[in-house]
């Protein structure tokens, strides 16, 4: 087994005024090579968008992108016609494919929306774009695993055009789960939203995420607070 920590801390970050955003891997004006993404997760951003602040429209090709809302609600329009909001609870997925542009802003001029925005890497180019959204409720993800986001829409999770899979728990204090690759070549991703949890002997704060390889199962143990945890499953290669 072999383990790469980041600590919330070592992120990229970037203060815009209206967007306080951190950077997992390699994004924007934050470089770093030893930190251009893990398998076909390339990008890991936490976003938090002031009242009222807006992103522009702006373009995208060719990337699977997942965005789960932490607090608040977040408009978007794009160029399939969708106009929609979502809000914590729910998440949304787009392929962006042949290209789509798209803004999206704060639904409210009091309060902030905090956010997650996550790219994976298409097993293709050159597809149609799509886009979904729906809700999952917190209650089926209390002390175990919620599927958000696979290959295959299953338990009604939302379907990208990668085989990985997105999982999300709320752990209660002290309490564990297992994990396991779908295969050999599929490496697993585990950050911590919130709380304090340990995997494989390495103990993680909130924001901090952990790069796992070489292992086909484990488990994850809530500390003293709980933990709010994603689990992302991505083909290596």
């Amino acid at each position: 087994m072999k383990t790469v920590l980041h600590q919330a801390a070592t992120r990229g970050r970037a203060d815009h005024g209206w967007l306080q955003t951190r950077h997992t891997f390699s994004f924007a004006d934050y470089y770093d090579p030893k930190r251009m993404g893990f398998g076909a997760l390339r990008v890991l951003n936490n976003d938090v968008i002031a009242p009222s602040g807006v992103f522009g429209t702006h373009p995208h090709r060719d990337m699977e992108i997942v965005t789960i809302p932490l607090a608040g609600a977040l408009r978007h329009a794009d160029s399939m016609g969708h106009r929609q909001v979502i809000t914590a609870g729910e998440v949304q997925a787009m392929t962006a494919g042949t290209g789509i542009t798209h803004s999206e802003h704060n639904d409210s001029d009091q309060h902030e929306v905090s956010l997650l925005q996550i790219w994976i890497m298409p097993r293709e180019k050159g597809l149609t774009p799509r886009y979904d959204q729906a809700v999952f409720p917190e209650v089926e993800r209390r002390d175990r695993w919620q599927l958000l986001v696979s290959p295959d829409g299953a338990d009604g999770s939302l379907i990208i055009n990668q085989d990985a899979r997105f999982f999300r728990a709320n752990l209660s204090p002290g309490s564990e789960l297992s994990f396991a690759a779908a295969s050999a070549n599929h490496g697993l991703y585990l950050f911590v939203i919130a709380g304090e949890a340990e995997t494989a002997g390495v103990e993680l704060r909130s924001r901090d995420g952990l790069a796992i390889t070489g292992v086909a199962s484990g488990n994850v143990t809530a500390g003293a607070p709980g933990a709010d945890v994603l689990l992302i499953e991505t083909p290596m290669s």
